[in-house]
């Protein structure tokens, strides 16, 4: 039996640390990567850290599929089993997904009530706001106050991606508004931000070398935050582990946030982001 009128759904681009997941019982749904005849549930049948091997040496290109509106329905009424009296799902942006349209779908198909929050991003975008709720729930408040905090968090939401390359975000057809950079003949290091209004991507710089984009992305991201305040703030990365490591710890020896993860990015996102990709994101109170 659930031990939570409000049963907390989110998706599996998350990309909330495990840990934090068991911690605050929160249900997450797992889309679909394709590969050739094969299909594996994100972050379940395939780990990130195997999916970045394999996208580096498999000639076929992955792709992927949201999670379905019978997948949702199915979520929505195991909750209601379990004894929920509510849900709230909080899932990618709308604009990069089909998930958000698929869980509208089924909450008009089931009979207890379901909120539906558009993140207007992905990973911690997400994930930011899923914890936000999450923690006012396991203080006792109820589904007003957990759309509350989630709100505020989606607010003051900060979120930079850096690439080795744009080819991954070009053929995963979600580069938004940094389509201009299709068909440049630099060798640019991309750098892009999560527009939190309208859920799509932006473009942000176009540094030649990794290290100066590092730099660029660190600055940018710090430059949108108070840092006087509490931050919370996430690192994620595509498979580079020692760079995110070198990056937090960094921040935590500048800022002191109050909360830091760092997180391997998943599949799903990965396909669009490629190995080697650094991401910041995080929000100040």
């Amino acid at each position: 039996m659930s031990v939570y009128d409000v049963e907390l759904i989110t998706d599996s681009t998350c990309d909330i640390p495990q840990e934090l997941i068991n911690q605050y019982g929160i249900e997450v749904l797992s889309h679909f990567v394709i590969w050739g005849e094969e299909q594996y549930r994100d972050r379940v049948s395939i780990s990130p850290q195997e999916f970045y091997e394999r996208l580096k040496t498999d000639p076929r290109w992955p792709t992927t599929a949201a999670i379905s509106t019978p997948d949702f329905v199915r979520a929505f009424l195991e909750a209601k089993a379990r004894g929920a009296k509510q849900v709230m799902a909080i899932l990618i942006s709308s604009a990069m997904s089909r998930a958000f349209e698929s869980a509208q779908q089924a909450a008009k198909e089931v009979d207890i009530p379901v909120h539906l929050v558009d993140a207007k991003g992905p990973t911690m975008s997400v994930g930011w706001q899923v914890l936000a709720a999450a923690r006012v729930r396991e203080a006792g408040g109820k589904l007003a106050d957990m759309v509350a905090a989630a709100d505020a968090v989606r607010k003051r939401l900060v979120q930079f991606v850096l690439m080795d390359s744009l080819e991954y975000l070009a053929r995963g057809g979600r580069i938004g508004n940094a389509k201009r950079w299709i068909g440049t003949v630099l060798q640019i290091k991309p750098l892009v931000s999560i527009n939190h209004e309208n859920g799509l991507v932006e473009p942000a710089a176009t540094p030649r070398t990794r290290q100066r984009a590092i730099e660029t992305l660190y600055q940018m991201f710090f430059e949108r935050l108070d840092v006087t305040r509490p931050l919370h703030i996430a690192v994620l990365h595509g498979n580079a582990l020692e760079a995110a490591q070198h990056l937090a710890e960094r921040i935590q020896n500048e800022f002191h946030p109050l909360e830091l993860l760092i997180n391997i990015t998943g599949p799903v996102l990965g396909i669009n982001t490629g190995p080697g990709a650094l991401a910041l994101c995080g929000y100040n109170e």
